[in-house]
Parts: C-alpha cells; structure tokens; sequence
C-alpha cells in the first residue's frame, strides 16, 4: 500500500504564533498527508491570520469560539478527517513531522491499527529537560498499563496515528490533556493492535510556551481510574464491534 497522500494531520493551536507557520510548512512538506485539519482554538495572538496566509488546498482551517483545549480540538478535527490514517500533531515544534513514514509503517504493513510515537524509545536525539515531568509521565503510563493491560512505553505521546475508524469513534470527552489517557484507554477496550515507534523530541521549556502541568497530571489519573472502568470498556468495544459490523 502507498503512504502518499494517506495521512490526515490534526492539529490543535493556541497561541503558537512562534511555531505554527514552520510547522505547518513542514507538515505539508511530507508526501503522506493528504489534508491539514488545524482548529484555532480561539487563539490571542496572531496565529489565526498566520495560519490563514499559507496557501494550500490541503488546508482546512476550523475555529473554536473560545478556548476549549486540546481534546475538544482533536475531537472536532476527528470528525472533518478523510484520509485512511490520521496523526495528532502539536502546534510547536516539540515533535518533528518528519518521522511520519516511520509512525505510519506498521498500519502501512498492516501489522498496526493504532502507533504511538514512543519519546523514551530513543532512536536518534531526545532534548533533556525536567526530570520531574519525565517521573510524572512514568508514573502515569505505568498506571494506565496496570489498567488496560497495555505495554506502553510512553501513554502521554503526542504522537498517535491510527486507522480512521478507529479516530471516528472514540467520541473524545475530555477537553484538555486528559485526552491521553482517554484515547488510551478506550483503544485498549477496542482491542485493536497497538505498537510503538521511536521518535525524537525537542521539549520545550515553560519559558519557550510549554503548556502543560501538575494540573493536568491529576486530571490524567481521573481519566484514566474513569475510562478503564467496566462499564465504559463494554461500551467502547460495542461501538467498535457494531463500527466492524456495519
């Protein structure tokens, strides 16, 4: 199968006037994608506009009309997706578009339903900065695999690429970063294939815009104690099934 043109990219921006243009060049400088879903997520400075000069037909642009997180974003980029395969991709340059071919070979070789772009599998270059952030996300994805049963190496990755079924119906509820441990838990009900692919990462500091913090660690425990219950593994594997089905 051809990875040209397969890949649906969704990317939530707030506030990301710094990043976003080389990002979204760099995104459609890749052969995989096929569209460019950005959501606005009713952004202060000047990222709207920014988005709005680049000039391409792969690009569509969604807005919110107040600020509702990343979750929200994603949630509404799923729904406008077409192509056989999409990827989460953040608005800084955290994550770099360039490894898409590696992220996308497992679905490619239909070996993969879902891929994680795994931060600590480190296969190239890894910026090194907060240890406590990197003890919290430990922590986190070792709660979440105790959970769902998953041997996941890094839960909290942006990079999620995954078959566009799937993204169609994980009816995301949460509006912020709980997002992670959500998509995680409900992938893990569906009993889909699930594998992990090295990526770089050049994190960045609070200073340089970072967004996340210990909030959102408490919010992803919630999440994750919320979605693994029984109740919502049943309910997540009959809407997959009844998705197969029909």
């Amino acid at each position: 199968m051809k990875s040209q043109h397969s890949l649906s990219v969704i990317v939530p921006c707030y506030n990301e006037e710094n990043t976003i243009v080389n990002l979204l060049t760099t995104v459609l400088n890749q052969p995989q994608v096929g569209e460019l879903i950005v959501i606005n997520d009713c952004s202060s400075d000047k990222s709207a506009t920014l988005i709005r000069s680049i000039q391409d037909k792969r690009i569509l642009l969604l807005e919110n009309d107040k600020n509702m997180g990343k979750g929200f974003s994603v949630s509404k980029g799923f729904a406008k997706a077409n192509m056989p395969y999409v990827l989460i991709q953040d608005a800084d340059l955290e994550y770099d578009p360039q490894e898409y071919g590696a992220l996308l070979q497992p679905l490619l070789d239909g070996k993969a339903d879902v891929v994680f772009g795994s931060r600590f599998l480190v296969s190239t270059s890894r910026r090194v900065l907060y240890y406590w952030h990197r003890l919290g996300n430990n922590m986190l994805t070792t709660l979440s695999n105790i959970f769902t049963n998953l041997d996941l190496t890094d839960m909290e990755t942006c990079y999620k690429v995954m078959r566009l079924e799937i993204a169609k119906c994980l009816h995301i509820q949460e509006n912020r970063f709980g997002l992670e441990p959500e998509m995680t838990a409900k992938m893990a009900a569906m009993q889909v294939r699930i594998f992990e692919v090295p990526i770089s990462y050049n994190g960045r500091t609070y200073e340089e815009g970072k967004k996340i913090t210990w909030r959102d660690g408490f919010s992803a425990i919630r999440c994750i104690l919320k979605y693994n219950t029984r109740i919502e593994k049943n309910k997540q594997f009959k809407i997959f099934q009844d998705l197969k089905i029909t």
